[in-house]
């Protein structure tokens, strides 16, 4: 339970981050956060100490100590941090998985993560580079059959054209999982929020 995820804010009310509860429970005791309930109320340790003995345990989880339980937060905003989110995300292995939905990107199909290759659209072998727009996965088989061709050379075509992700696009694969209302209206909100560029 110490280890699930807490959804961060900046000061600006922007989903910034998701970390343990261990973290945000460390974070709201050193007075760097607050918790947020479902009503938008902020509270500090203390004010959420109370609130925790006063609600019933109905389906609520808890952080038992020997003098008290404490409610497990969804939600904390950083009393000191003001910063606008990064605009970029990290290219590596992890956020292509998750970007193209461990899914090959040519049939469809959606092996165990160990049966999944990444592969150069256009290939290394020809100049092909590492970068967001020239690398999807692939499953095996198609990587295999694919080899150092362009993929309509050989008849394959992509499922789509794959782009950098936008920036909040990790923070919303974590919401996958347990249904977390809260963090929902942060994240969406911070989404659909964002000014766009004209090409």
């Amino acid at each position: 339970m110490l280890s699930q995820g807490v959804l961060v804010l900046n000061r600006n009310w922007t989903a910034v981050h998701v970390c343990s509860v261990r973290r945000a429970l460390s974070l709201v005791v050193q007075d760097l956060a607050r918790v947020v309930d479902e009503e938008y109320q902020m509270h500090d340790f203390d004010s959420w100490r109370s609130l925790s003995q006063a609600v019933q345990e109905n389906g609520n989880q808890y952080v038992h100590t020997p003098a008290f339980r404490i409610l497990v937060p969804e939600v904390i905003i950083l009393s000191r941090f003001g910063r606008v989110p990064p605009r970029a995300v990290k290219f590596n292995r992890r956020n292509i998985y998750m970007r193209d939905n461990y899914t090959c990107q040519y049939c469809g199909n959606k092996p165990v993560k160990e049966h999944l290759t990444i592969d150069h659209i256009l290939p290394k072998s020809r100049g092909g580079k590492s970068s967001w727009e020239n690398i999807v996965l692939a499953c095996q088989s198609c990587n295999t059959r694919k080899s150092d061709h362009l993929p309509e050379e050989i008849g394959m075509k992509l499922r789509r054209p794959p782009k950098r992700p936008h920036w909040l696009a990790t923070l919303r694969y974590t919401l996958r999982g347990p249904e977390r209302p809260t963090w929902q209206r942060f994240v969406d909100a911070a989404y659909w929020n964002v000014a766009l560029q004209e090409d």
